[in-house]
């Protein structure tokens, strides 16, 4: 392989950090054990490299503006839109500070998480994970998430999820635990 003298002693780290954790609790544990230090590590990105205080400004203005675009377009009235235009430079380029603050987290995370995501998917104990919910409980939280993820047998109560609409799901509910214990303002994962 041609990444291999790349990855072989990045995987060799993997193994040795979450190896014994997947031994020890299991691969379903495991996967919600490194779904949670991602999330965490996403989070504690998001806190440092983004103004919070500036992003939820700027939210705050889009909305006022979007909120004036609407009222301008019911009114019908031609003086109001060309003044809602006039303003469309101002809202693109505050949409654009807030794409680019987004993008901070990304470009410093994007790349250790989809080495573990690599790493995830070339383990026998991980990549075979199927987790069993009850039907309720899938249709409840998965069904608008996750139909490329799930399997059902026939006559079984139980839907299933594979390992990576499982970490997707732990992932998803520490990213919201996170996110309020350290006080973001904004949302998204």
């Amino acid at each position: 392989m041609a990444f291999e003298f790349i990855t072989q002693p990045i995987f060799g780290a993997l193994d040795f950090v979450f190896l014994p954790l997947i031994t020890m609790f299991g691969p379903m544990l495991g996967v919600f054990v490194i779904s949670t230090i991602i999330a965490f590590f996403i989070t504690l990105a998001n806190k440092l490299l983004v103004d919070q205080d500036r992003l939820q400004f700027l939210q705050k203005e889009m909305k006022v503006y979007q909120q004036d675009m609407m009222a301008a377009q019911k009114s019908g009235d031609a003086k109001a839109m060309a003044e809602v235009q006039k303003k469309q430079a101002e809202f693109m380029d505050l949409q654009k500070e807030m794409m680019m603050n987004s993008f901070k987290p990304m470009i410093v995370t994007f790349i250790p998480i989809l080495l573990v995501f690599w790493w995830m998917a070339a383990q026998p104990a991980i990549n075979k994970l199927v987790v069993e919910l009850p039907s309720f409980v899938f249709y409840v939280l998965l069904v608008p998430l996750f139909h490329m993820f799930y399997h059902q047998s026939p006559g079984v109560p139980y839907m299933a999820i594979e390992w990576l609409g499982w970490y997707i799901l732990c992932s998803f509910a520490m990213s919201i635990i996170f996110r309020k214990l350290m006080g973001l303002k904004s949302g998204g994962i």
